[in-house]
C-alpha cells in the first residue's frame, strides 16, 4: 500500500484534491470544478486516490460524495518517520566519525 500511497501523492493534481477534501467532503463535480482538465481526467486521479485508499466514495442517487480517509496516510508517516530517524542516526554517526582526530 505504501507505493500506491506515494505513487498517489507524487502528482500535484492528486495532492490538490486531498487539500480540498480535507476542507470535508465534496461531490466529484466540485473537486474537479477548479482543475482545468477533463471530468475524465479527474476521474482518473480520483480512482487513483481511492486504490491508495486517500480516498472514499459513497454513492447517493446520482452523486458521487468524497471523503478523504487521513488514515491513508499513517503508513506513509510512519515511513518518513523511520527513514528520517535512521538517515538522522547515520548523519550524526557520520559526524562523530569525521570530528575524532586523524592518528594518521
Amino acid at each position: 500500500m505504501l507505493d500506491a500511497t506515494l505513487t498517489a501523492l507524487a502528482d500535484p493534481t492528486r495532492r490538490a484534491i486531498l487539500a480540498r477534501l480535507a476542507e470535508g467532503e465534496a461531490r466529484v463535480t466540485e473537486v474537479a470544478a477548479p482543475f482545468a482538465i477533463s471530468l475524465n481526467s479527474v476521474s482518473k486521479h480520483i480512482r487513483m486516490l481511492e486504490r491508495a485508499q486517500l480516498v472514499r466514495r459513497r454513492v447517493a442517487g446520482r452523486e458521487h460524495i468524497l471523503t478523504l480517509n487521513p488514515r491513508g496516510l499513517d503508513e506513509a508517516a510512519r515511513w518518513i518517520d523511520e527513514q528520517r530517524a535512521l538517515w538522522a542516526w547515520r548523519l550524526g554517526e557520520l559526524d562523530t566519525l569525521l570530528q575524532e582526530p586523524n592518528d594518521g
